[in-house]
């Protein structure tokens, strides 16, 4: 991880307890740790929306063919042998 910097961020109680909880319950070691994990998620999120719209907006592609698929089930047998 790169250099830290440092965002305070006000919640209403409720929402702190909830953080607190998440944190005892989660094995998270601080508050810090359980909303950087939900920056991730949400980051990882937005990193996939962006490519399903990409695939939508590339145009109709080729059809898929019956190679196509046993090379697929080939390949995913090959990693599951790993």
């Amino acid at each position: 991880m790169g250099a830290m910097g440092t965002m305070n961020i006000s919640l209403p109680e409720s929402m702190k307890d909830f953080v607190d909880a998440q944190v005892a319950d989660r094995g998270f070691g601080t508050s810090s740790e359980y909303v950087r994990e939900l920056i991730r998620r949400d980051q990882d999120r937005c990193r996939l929306r962006d490519m399903l719209m990409d695939g939508a907006n590339s145009g109709v592609g080729e059809p898929a063919a019956p190679p196509y698929f046993d090379a697929l089930r080939a390949r995913i047998r090959r990693r599951a042998d790993e």
